[in-house]
């Protein structure tokens, strides 16, 4: 097995948090905040500092709009995040197959 590949796995994204964000989001090509908070079994906080996190990083924009009067947030990943985490899911492809020779 080579070690190496472990090494580069996006730390951002490997976090179980974040990953159970960007998968959803993957999945979708945009969810609510409530929406993910309520797929995920998320606290509000929690959710929204892994927002925070991939927002920062690039990985995922937020948009804040009013839906029925309400105050509506919604998160979508971007073209960047969609790449970083193809690259990773392709990481985690080439660890598994090395580990089942």
């Amino acid at each position: 097995m080579n070690p190496e590949l472990f090494l580069q796995l996006n730390r951002v994204i490997h976090e179980k948090g974040r990953l159970a964000i960007m998968s959803a989001l993957a999945a979708a090509p945009e969810l609510s905040f409530t929406e993910l908070r309520d797929l995920l079994a998320m606290t509000d906080g929690n959710l929204t500092t892994h927002i925070r996190t991939l927002q920062q990083e690039g990985f995922v924009s937020v948009a804040k709009s009013y839906q029925h009067n309400r105050p509506l947030t919604s998160c979508a990943l971007t073209a960047a995040g969609r790449r970083a985490f193809a690259e990773y899911i392709g990481l985690l492809e080439q660890i598994v197959r090395q580990s089942k020779k």
